[in-house]
């Protein structure tokens, strides 16, 4: 079989509201999530033994291979299907690590579309679910990564949502938030209760009034990941400078933000001021929408 290549996209929480701490110590979320055109590139040859090797700009952050979540969904699905043909996969590593982007999860998402079609299953199998809910609370949504509301610890997904086109920038200052320090930050005690999901309703259609929903709620992660690192702030101010930014928002528990802006040209010259003013930062014009 030849060698297959799937993308893993960067995952972006355009909301992000945090519910309460269950008993078990997890964090209840209600959270809208895209991809951006910018992504991991993973591919995998069929045959032979497991492995995995790991390459590119951002290969380093993501630390030992063993530990990889391409490995460890790998490994799980392995234990979940008898005979599941495995083979070598190659990562070339783009986002940045521990950056509010899904990167690892996006990665492990990838891993399990590249088995499904080495080995025939479809992508609505119910044990690639199973595995992806084991692996990551991110995991599942990035299994067929378009956007959606995520829910519960992420494992409740809603269908596909279609939304209007939106052009961004997305920005990170090379500053590695781990999530759990974020969560910690909350202070929220395990069992103290959950406040409810907002119902679900139709998203508007037209751009003016889908950002105007947006700018409506907010990431509840934002205030504590600024705390630990306040360059954060500095990045939204950035961002919120630039011609053309309608809404500047933190991305999961960052460090990375995006910036929405009214057109792809106005993007793409943030992008350049920003790279110009910070060459440090990771800074990408993109887009985000609905994806097949």
């Amino acid at each position: 079989m030849a060698v297959l290549v799937e993308h893993a996209p960067a995952k972006v929480n355009l909301t992000l509201a945090v519910l309460g701490r269950r008993a078990d110590g997890y964090h209840a979320i209600d959270s809208l999530v895209v991809f951006a055109r910018e992504a991991d590139r993973l591919t995998f040859a069929p045959g032979g033994a497991l492995s995995l090797k790991v390459r590119g700009i951002a290969a380093e952050q993501a630390g030992s291979p063993a530990d990889n979540l391409v490995l460890k969904a790998a490994h799980a699905l392995a234990a979940e299907i008898a005979d599941l043909k495995l083979g070598r996969f190659t990562l070339e590593k783009r986002l940045p690590v521990a950056a509010g982007l899904g990167g690892g999860s996006s990665d492990a998402g990838a891993a399990l579309r590249l088995l499904a079609r080495a080995n025939r299953l479809p992508f609505g199998d119910a044990r690639l679910l199973k595995v992806a809910r084991g692996v990551g609370a991110d995991v599942p949504v990035c299994v067929d990564p378009r956007p959606r509301r995520m829910r519960g610890i992420g494992e409740i997904l809603s269908a596909p949502l279609s939304i209007p086109k939106l052009a961004a920038v997305l920005v990170n200052p090379g500053v590695a938030v781990p999530t759990k320090d974020v969560f910690s930050a909350l202070g929220l005690k395990a069992g103290g209760g959950l406040r409810r999901a907002a119902p679900a309703r139709a998203l508007p259609r037209g751009r003016a009034g889908f950002i105007e929903m947006l700018a409506g709620q907010r990431n509840d992660l934002e205030p504590a990941a600024i705390e630990i690192a306040p360059v954060i702030a500095t990045v939204l101010g950035a961002l919120r400078r630039e011609p053309g930014c309608d809404l500047a928002r933190m991305s999961g528990s960052g460090a990375t933000c995006f910036g929405l802006f009214a057109s792809p040209r106005a993007a793409a010259a943030a992008a350049r001021s920003l790279s110009a003013a910070q060459p440090r930062w990771w800074v990408k014009a993109t887009d985000f929408g609905l994806r097949g």
